[in-house]
């Protein structure tokens, strides 16, 4: 690696509310954030539970994924030091749904017969569109792009921007991705019989039975350490190591082995010097609570390192916040850059009981102080897509 790739400020927004101490109070205290939705009707639905914040006045606006990504952004640029003029990538991961997409078109051609949260919630699904808004918005004059590869999109904008910056080809780039929860993508889920029904999340436990959607908004500043270290600017964290991998096992259900997980977790321990793993204290996980993700995952990590799994702390903050979908890779980016930097795990709020098939320590419901100085975050995707980074505490 030629350049080493450092985080320099970031912005976060969740259920919880906007910024790390949110996160602290919320994730960190293992607290479930899940309600009755009013955003939309949930009565056609087999559960009207999701971590969104409440619908209310200026919902419009507060909805929007642009105002919630120029928001955590302007906050992100801040902490990072950085103005207005700065060159600099943008890289966004968010939904790409066609459906959206023309609804969008439809709506600008017969506006005044279309409400406006519809137009807003169209508007919001047109994935390079609100790249260049955000970049636009905060005045970076570096090259856009947009990933919308689901459950992975933001983990595979930070992995690019990584790859750009150790390769010499960027100093700066802006990472992005949001997911807010609305009606069309709820449903999905509701007809696929992936939602929880009793409200409550529960990654690798016996009794888990479901996900729940989540709204998610982060947007992280990396940087070249010697571009960070000519302007005097303090790294929040390293990236180290990175990995992608495709299985293509299913279009829906991961590999049963984790196979596609554990290629992108043993890449990117490669690439950070630490092929077994040894100096890892705490993995991320993907954790979304469904029968088939938790066994598959705690195989693949079994795998990718078979002489320490026992002994690697593991937990899900999507037991608190919910599948953030696009926005996932992001958001618990930032959340395993805070375990590091507060010497404190997250915990898997909602654990029960063990089951045989996830055996590894979960970190149960309560958070954990330990001296931490390196951490795996990991997130997989429909079609078998999976990706693995990690940061090392500076």
């Amino acid at each position: 690696m030629s350049g080493e790739v450092t985080v320099t400020g970031f912005g976060v927004r969740t259920v919880f509310g906007t910024g790390a101490e949110a996160i602290r109070r919320g994730v960190f205290a293992g607290v479930p954030a899940f309600m009755a939705t009013t955003r939309f009707d949930t009565g056609p639905y087999r559960t009207p539970m999701a971590a969104a914040a409440p619908d209310g006045p200026g919902a419009v606006e507060d909805w929007a994924l642009r105002h919630a990504l120029a928001q955590c952004g302007a906050e992100a640029l801040d902490m990072a030091g950085l103005g207005r003029g700065t060159e600099a990538a943008v890289l966004l991961g968010t939904v790409g749904d066609t459906i959206s997409i023309t609804d969008y078109w439809r709506a600008g051609e017969a506006a005044q017969g279309v409400p406006a949260r519809s137009r807003e919630r169209a508007a919001d699904a047109v994935p390079a569109w609100l790249a260049e808004l955000l970049a636009t918005g905060l005045g970076l004059t570096g090259p856009r792009l947009t990933f919308t590869n689901a459950c992975v999109a933001s983990a595979a904008a930070i992995i690019h921007a990584c790859r750009l910056i150790s390769s010499g080809r960027l100093d700066v780039a802006v990472c992005a991705g949001g997911y807010l929860v609305e009606e069309a993508t709820f449903g999905k889920f509701d007809s696929g019989r992936a939602l929880s029904q009793d409200g409550m999340v529960r990654p690798f436990s016996a009794d888990r039975s479901g996900l729940l959607l989540g709204d998610g908004v982060a947007v992280v500043v990396l940087e070249s350490a010697e571009h960070a270290r000519r302007r005097g600017a303090r790294p929040l964290t390293t990236v180290v190591g990175w990995g992608a991998a495709t299985d293509a096992y299913h279009i829906a259900q991961p590999h049963p082995e984790g196979a596609g997980l554990e290629a992108a977790t043993r890449q990117a321990l490669r690439l950070a010097g630490d092929p077994d793993g040894a100096a890892l204290g705490y993995v991320n996980a993907h954790g979304t609570g469904t029968k088939y993700n938790d066994a598959a995952e705690t195989r693949g990590l079994r795998a990718a390192f078979p002489k320490r799994a026992e002994s690697i702390p593991v937990s899900s903050t999507k037991s608190t916040t919910g599948h953030l979908l696009q926005a996932a890779g992001v958001v618990e980016f930032v959340i395993t850059m805070l375990a590091l930097t507060d010497g404190v795990l997250p915990p898997t709020a909602g654990y029960t009981r063990p089951d045989p098939q996830c055996d590894l320590d979960y970190v149960p419901n309560q958070p954990r102080p330990v001296d931490l100085r390196r951490a795996l975050t990991i997130n997989a995707a429909f079609g078998g897509a999976n990706t693995a980074l990690v940061l090392e505490r500076p």
